[in-house]
């Protein structure tokens, strides 16, 4: 962890922050399930010494505010869209440490790819190893990602955007992590548990990496 990232966890431990979601372009609902956010955050806050509030921001890609948070969220069905802009200023904010989770919450596939693309058009998203810290920091997953919902044949998968070691963008796929953060869908209580623990990992490895 290099001097300005420590700084930043100093001053994180001592202040509430919030998460924020990305509203994009395209068509998709980047707007569904508004309470998971929250709820994540209370549980943050409950097992860790984090303080999140338990609300959760909104930040188009293209804006400069996305400087202001640690962690950026994206998740929804269907199309996305980045324009030029977003892509650039994505590209910056997480060049500069920031960190970009998205949740495939089915129908999202084959669209987030080239969107990603489109920021780093010269990287490939690849599988997160199961020993990489995000699987480990707090909670352990031996086998990646669980999974919540099934939408796709064939098991879960975590993967990435790396840059000199770091992983930038964490992406999950046939997996719905973050359906898990909600009672919406009547998930049995252990699913939930196992969303919930892989939301504070995954938070957790943003701040701290």
């Amino acid at each position: 962890m290099d001097n300005k990232r420590f700084l930043l966890l100093i001053f994180l431990f001592f202040l509430n922050f919030k998460l924020a979601r990305v509203k994009y372009e395209g068509g998709g609902d980047w707007y569904n399930d508004p309470e998971i956010l929250p709820n994540l955050a209370r549980e943050i806050s409950k097992r860790t010494e984090l303080k999140i509030e338990p609300v959760q921001d909104i930040v188009e890609p293209s804006d400069k505010k996305i400087f202001q948070y640690p962690f950026l969220f994206l998740t929804g069905h269907g199309r996305v869209s980045f324009s030029q802009a977003d892509a650039k200023n994505l590209r910056e904010y997480l060049l500069k440490g920031g960190f970009l989770y998205i949740d495939d919450d089915y129908g999202m596939d084959e669209y987030i790819r080239e969107e990603i693309k489109k920021i780093f058009p010269e990287k490939e998203l690849v599988l997160v190893p199961y020993d990489h810290p995000i699987y480990h920091i707090f909670y352990d997953f031996e086998n990646g990602p669980p999974k919540i919902h099934e939408h796709y044949p064939g098991p879960p998968q975590g993967l990435g955007i790396f840059h000199e070691g770091r992983l930038l963008i964490f992406y999950t796929y046939n997996s719905n992590i973050s359906d898990g953060w909600t009672d919406a869908y009547n998930d049995p209580p252990e699913k939930q548990e196992e969303a919930i623990r892989m939301g504070i990992n995954i938070v957790l490895y943003a701040i701290l990496y």
